[in-house]
């Protein structure tokens, strides 16, 4: 088989850029609409074509060649990750995903039972991370618990004691469900209590973004992240995270299973939530990369689905071989790459914001040129 040039689709969220994604592309900006998601990948909810044709379609076509023998064995006969830019204008919602024994129990419940709340769209798990490729800002992991406590007790608001009282005692989900239950009577003046106490720049935003929202104040047990071009955050089963600003290139399982509990317009279901959260602190939540060879990082994660290896190339050496053999998808970031062999046994050439699909029967593939790729493709 060969590389084929890979077009993804674009998901236009309220929360989106208007500028990042068309940049990258070399398309005009701003756009008329909000850009918040790039797709690459054969997920059935955005899936990216080849010449026309969807990529879940091409797989299907000889899933083996495609995929590779060991990945049909552990996945079936589909692609195991999806691929993303991500751009973020304003803050996403509060959120966690379940693990893949829960998904797999919650689907199997939800199908049985159709008067269940339609909380799960499959049976998988969906760990995700994103690799900042501007100055990020997001929400991972619960921070120290008494640094929490210091923080609320700040603002002098007696009906906080009780959620004081729990951080105070190590008790992250009797303080988190004590937050996101908060009676819609009392909450927004609650909020509006904590804004006006002027210590917390950050809830102070969330209320301009989402006023009266319970995630506003859970925001406050959480670790605010800066994150530098090249820095990443891992968001394993579990993890309440949400991002804030920035653009990323993100990689997860694929699934769009995603339990929210606030700073969003779309259905929460705090019970749900609760159950698939791990109440446990997360001290560094920043992945840093390490060095595969000169030129390859890669972020490690512990989960079969994916790898993702960042390549930069300069021209002057050698072209640089991608250390993977299964399903690869290729986005350019930066210069002018040339990857693998097309049908007409040239190589595929891709510019900044192009992509591009390999299937595991192409082989070991080579990058050439300069410049700066991502490449999303299943651990060997």
């Amino acid at each position: 088989m060969t590389v084929y040039p890979l077009t993804g689709v674009i998901r236009p969220y309220a929360w989106g850029s208007r500028t990042v994604i068309a940049d990258l592309q070399g398309r005009p900006s701003p756009t008329e609409a909000p850009e918040a998601e790039l797709w690459l990948g054969a997920h059935p909810g955005d899936p990216s074509t080849v010449d026309g044709v969807s990529l879940p379609t091409l797989i299907a076509d000889n899933p083996k060649a495609h995929l590779g023998e060991q990945v049909v064995a552990e996945f079936g006969p589909r692609l195991p990750f999806l691929l993303k830019v991500l751009a973020a204008d304003a803050p996403l919602s509060l959120q966690a995903h379940p693990s893949l024994d829960y998904a797999r129990e919650a689907w199997a419940r939800q199908e049985a039972d159709p008067s269940l709340p339609k909380n799960y769209t499959d049976a998988n798990h969906k760990p995700e991370m994103l690799v900042a490729i501007t100055p990020f800002e997001a929400l991972c992991g619960f921070r120290n618990p008494a640094a929490a406590a210091d923080d609320l007790e700040a603002f002098g608001i007696p009906a906080l004691a009780p959620v004081v009282a729990a951080l105070r005692a190590g008790d992250l989900a009797t303080a988190v469900k004590a937050l996101l239950s908060w009676p819609d009577e009392d909450r927004a003046g609650l909020i509006e209590a904590v804004v006006a106490a002027g210590t917390s720049p950050l809830a102070t935003e969330l209320a301009t973004f989402y006023p009266g929202d319970p995630g506003v104040l859970v925001a406050l047990l959480l670790n605010h992240v800066h994150l530098q071009p090249g820095e990443a955050i891992w968001m394993p089963a579990g993890n309440l995270h949400a991002y804030l600003r920035g653009a990323g290139v993100e990689l997860m399982a694929a699934s769009d299973n995603v339990l929210r509990g606030g700073l969003t317009p779309k259905r929460v279901d705090v019970p749900e939530l609760l159950q698939v959260l791990r109440f446990e602190v997360l001290d560094d939540p920043i992945l840093r990369a390490t060095e595969v060879a000169s030129g390859i990082l890669t972020w490690s994660v512990p989960v079969p689905d994916f790898v993702l290896y960042r390549i930069e190339v300069d021209g002057t050496r050698p072209p640089l071989e991608i250390p993977a053999e299964g399903p690869r998808l290729v986005l350019a970031t930066e210069g002018d790459l040339f990857l693998g062999e097309s049908i007409d046994g040239t190589p595929i050439e891709l510019t900044r914001g192009d992509a591009a699909y390999a299937p595991a029967d192409a082989g070991k593939l080579k990058i050439a040129g300069t410049g700066q790729a991502f490449i999303a493709t299943v651990p060997a």
